[in-house]
């Protein structure tokens, strides 16, 4: 369908302080969205190459200047975005751009462990620090290697409405018994399954698929599933890996201390170990972890890595903040490992920020590189959507979301059958809860007030989605 946007949706002014990785691609989605953006850097390199790459309004500056945001036309803001390398110059936006220029949202960058600190939420409010949204990396990260860990066999597993559905990411490997069997093959032979595959990245080119698709070797798959069905969703793809019970964490800085607690706090029958270098750090992880043993010493020392028993770990993350460092342990994985069949059991994760190193993953046998960048984005992106959007999750390098959002009343896609819903193509619907039911919308599927949809979208049509869900308000 054809939607003129600027008649059918409310385009935004947003303020991007921070030019850097995540400020560059958060800008970069919300143009093709069609938003009209702002950035703000001091460092006149980086916004050079914003200039050459971006239409954007790009200016050379300290955010937490009122004279610069005031040349940014802060007053006419809808949305300020603080993702500088610095937290309190992040907090300290927030707060000038709400006291002078009244911005309604702002949403900030904050790593310190301190500020993020339970006893302290209460200073994140209107009368003392006005910040709406505040986004932790470490935290967001450590959140999403846990979800890696709690399915095994997919390279992602993400929770929608209610947990009831689930976004999971498959690798195609050789042994899979469905590589060649068409879509609508597949369903007849699992009649039981709830699921629906709405995209496959293949040869690093994405695409949703259609019925009479099939899947290839190194293929990786996005299904939407029934949360209840994970096992036998993976069982169908040729994945039976089991939930690691031992696991080796090289680098115990906010990540690793992040999700050691996670793991504490809900896995119980998984043993953890803290490879740390740094003396104090390992002191402060032995003195807040109970049941986490905590090795002081280099995590690419042998002696070090013969101590921390790395021949028996069934799972190793690399999250120290050196990206050589964490692709070297991968290396000594495999010499560690005598055992071809373990080699091959042995799951390694390697935290990279670095986007070239991508291509050394298959030489290096690394299962899953960790990109900071985009979890961070994602996280951001969620809180960008419109009104009954309530979760987001971002695919692709960017260039899709996975959203769920709730159809309300006055929904143009109210009793209306699928195929007459007049959806873009680059739109795939999921999965839809009704009434606590997870159910798998064929074409003559009809829509009902609050029903929970999650889909598949484009970046550049989430102007038409956020429509046709009729959201309005920021």
């Amino acid at each position: 369908i054809k939607i003129t946007r600027c008649e059918r949706f409310k385009l935004m002014n947003i303020i991007i302080c921070g030019a850097g990785r995540v400020g560059f691609t958060i800008a970069k989605m919300l143009i093709e969205q069609n938003h009209s953006i702002t950035m703000i850097d001091q460092s006149s390199d980086d916004i050079q190459k914003i200039n050459e790459t971006l239409d954007v309004k790009a200016i050379v500056g300290k955010a937490t200047s009122p004279e610069i945001l005031e040349k940014a036309n802060t007053k006419d803001a809808d949305m300020i975005i603080a993702v500088t390398r610095n937290d309190e110059i992040n907090m300290l936006i927030c707060q000038i751009a709400f006291s002078i220029f009244n911005i309604q949202k702002k949403i900030a960058r904050i790593r310190s462990q301190d500020y993020l600190n339970p006893k302290f939420t209460r200073v994140y409010n209107k009368e003392n620090l006005p910040i709406d949204v505040i986004i932790s990396p470490e935290i967001e990260i450590a959140k999403s290697i846990q979800r890696k860990l709690e399915a095994p066999g997919a390279l992602d597993s993400v929770p929608f409405a209610d947990n009831k559905i689930r976004l999971l990411e498959i690798l195609i490997k050789n042994d899979c018994k469905s590589i060649g069997i068409k879509f609508n093959e597949l369903t007849n032979k699992y009649p039981k399954l709830e699921a629906n595959i709405i995209g496959i990245s293949r040869n690093d080119k994405f695409f949703i698929p259609k019925k009479t698709d099939s899947v290839k070797v190194d293929d990786k798959i996005y299904i939407i599933i029934n949360s209840s069905q994970m096992s036998e969703t993976l069982e169908a793809f040729s994945h039976s890996e089991k939930i690691s019970k031992k696991i080796l964490i090289i680098g115990g800085g906010n990540i690793g201390f992040n999700l050691a607690k996670n793991i504490e706090e809900t896995l119980e029958t998984v043993r953890v170990k803290i490879v740390e270098k740094n003396k104090s750090q390992s002191e402060f992880l032995a003195n807040q972890l109970n049941d986490t043993i905590i090795i002081n010493g280099d995590g690419l020392d042998e002696e070090t890595l013969i101590e921390a028993n790395l021949e028996e770990a069934e799972t190793v993350l690399a999250l120290t903040n050196d990206d050589e460092d964490n692709l070297m342990v991968s290396v000594l994985v495999e010499k560690f490992t005598k055992d071809q069949k373990k080699i091959d059991e042995k799951r390694t994760m390697a935290l990279i920020n670095k986007p070239n190193y991508s291509i050394l993953q298959s030489s290096l046998k690394i299962d899953d590189l960790i990109d900071p960048r985009m979890t961070t984005v994602s996280s951001i992106l969620k809180h960008i959507h419109k009104g009954t959007i309530e979760n987001a999750y971002t695919i692709s390098d960017g260039d899709y979301e996975v959203i769920e959002a709730e159809i309300i009343e006055t929904s143009e896609l109210i009793n209306k059958e699928l195929k007459n819903s007049n959806l873009p193509e680059e739109i795939r619907i999921g999965a839809v809860l009704r009434n606590k039911k997870v159910l798998i919308p064929r074409s003559d599927f009809v829509f009902q007030k609050d029903d929970k949809v999650v889909f598949l979208a484009k970046n550049d049509q989430i102007a038409v989605v956020e429509n046709m869900f009729r959201i309005s308000s920021i």
